[in-house]
Order: C-alpha cells, then sequence, then structure tokens
C-alpha cells in the first residue's frame, strides 16, 4: 500500500528515529526537519519530544512514549506508526546507553537492559520496517554502533561488545538488502558531547577528540545516503582504527585498559 496524499499535495518522507530527547538523537530530528522530513521521535522522557515537535511546526512530527529496555517496545512503535498509516523511509536506530566501571561491581540488571536496547531493539526494529522498505523498492536504515565497535574495551565490556555486534549487523544487511534498493549504514562515532557520558558515569579522556552531536549526524546521514556500510567520524578516531588493525588486538585492549581505568 502507498502512502495516502491529498491531490497535487507532496508526498511526505517519514523517517522514525530512536533516543531522540536528547544528544545525536535530536540533532538527527533537527537535521531531518530542516530537510521538510516528516518525523516519528520516540523516547522515554515525553515531555522533550513535545518541546521539539512544537518548536518545528514546519514539518509533521508524531511523538511517541516508549522504553526500549521493554521487549515489547519496538512492535507498540511500528503498531503505532502503522496505525497512522505512516511508511518509514528512513529508520535511525539511535537509541542506546553505555556503563563504566569494572564490570564485577556494575548492576546486572542494567547490564541486561543494555543488550535488550543496543541489540535487541535494534534487530527487531529493523525486522519490522524492513519489508516495508524492500516492497516499496527503497529504503534507509542507519545503526548508531561506536569506534567500540572494533575492539574490546575494559570498563565498558558490555558496551563494546553490543556496538560491535551493531557493526558486524550492519555490515551484513547492508549486503543482503542492497538489491532491493535499501540501503543500511553503521555510524560509529568516538567521544561526542551529549548526555550519554553523564549517564554511563564515564570520564572523557583527554587525550581523545570530542565531537559534536551535530556534527556526528550530519557525518552520518551523508554517509548513508553516499552508500558506505560504516563511518567514523573524525580523522584521529578513523585513524586510530586504521592503525590498531595492524596491532595485536591484546596490545589494543591493553592500552585502552590503562586509558579507561578508573581513577
Amino acid at each position: 500500500m502507498a502512502p495516502a496524499a491529498d491531490s497535487g499535495a507532496p508526498v511526505k518522507r517519514w523517517a522514525v528515529v530512536t533516543g531522540a530527547s536528547s544528544g545525536i538523537g535530536l540533532a538527527f530530528a533537527r537535521q531531518l526537519a530542516a530537510e521538510g522530513w516528516s518525523l516519528v521521535l520516540t523516547a522515554r522522557r515525553l515531555d522533550r519530544l513535545r518541546d521539539f515537535a512544537s518548536s518545528n511546526a514546519g514539518v509533521p512530527v508524531e511523538v511517541f512514549e516508549d522504553d526500549l529496555e521493554e521487549p515489547d517496545a519496538p512492535r507498540r512503535l511500528f503498531e503505532f506508526t502503522e496505525s497512522k498509516g505512516i511508511f518509514a523511509e528512513l529508520l535511525i536506530n539511535n537509541a542506546g546507553f553505555g556503563t563504566f566501571g569494572e564490570l564485577r561491581e556494575l548492576a546486572l540488571d542494567r547490564q541486561l537492559a543494555m543488550v535488550q536496547v543496543n541489540c535487541s531493539a535494534v534487530v527487531a526494529l529493523t525486522r519490522l520496517y524492513l519489508p516495508g522498505m524492500i516492497q516499496r523498492r527503497g529504503g534507509d536504515i542507519l545503526i548508531v554502533a561506536s569506534t567500540a565497535s572494533f575492539q574490546g574495551v575494559p570498563y565498558q565490556c558490555t558496551y563494546a561488545a553490543t556496538k560491535a555486534f551493531d557493526l558486524i549487523f550492519a555490515e551484513g544487511l547492508a549486503e543482503e538488502v542492497k538489491r532491493h534498493g535499501v540501503r543500511v549504514c553503521a555510524l560509529c562515532p568516538g567521544q561526542t558531547k551529549s548526555e550519554f557520558h553523564e549517564v554511563a558515569n564515564e570520564p572523557i579522556p583527554g587525550v581523545m577528540s570530542v565531537h559534536s552531536a551535530e556534527e556526528v549526524a550530519k557525518i552520518g546521514l551523508a554517509a548513508l545516503r553516499s552508500g558506505k556500510r560504516f563511518a567514523i567520524p573524525g580523522v584521529s578516531n578513523r585513524l586510530g582504527m586504521e592503525i590498531q588493525r595492524f596491532l595485536p588486538r591484546r596490545l589494543v585492549t591493553s592500552m585502552s585498559e590503562k586509558l579507561f581505568r578508573p581513577r
């Protein structure tokens, strides 16, 4: 079924963005709104989503309060868009969180919730929205991973593992669906100015470069549209990922342990 449109009216392009209440998700929403996209935004903080919607009256914005830690949340979001007759041309799996510290001291329920949000919800939402994109012979899926996708990271073991999952999932799926006109890309930012580090209680090492959420979102959208399978914002981040390919994995992990060890 094709999206309904009034005679002579432009057909709306709908993008679904998770974790859109702050940080990179909010930056995606702002950039897409500026481009004229209609938006479905979801997060736990409904007040922030409503504030954004009221300040962007130039484009249609639907907001949906949901918590992707709950296994049924992806289907609730999908059913919400279906009930509105919204056909997503772009899905941005941005929602995610991390924790920082020694695994033995971190709450088990937060580690399992992280796997749910960073991995299970990504798979579920992608699986729910993908068939419609294939049927319409076009669509884009952007999955926010991390530079942590490329290595084990002590004191962020679970987080790095979930982001490695996201990267490999995106790369495999991109090859699988390209013949259907669907593009998939993993965005792998490094340190980014956002609330992420406050939530994770993670310090930012002084030697690492930091990018704004707006920069990261812009690079991610550009990479997706150019057909890249993954994108790493920042020259220093890209160089670091290239260098570590030629180093023993144990050495890279050992260097990370010294860099991130709690002080």
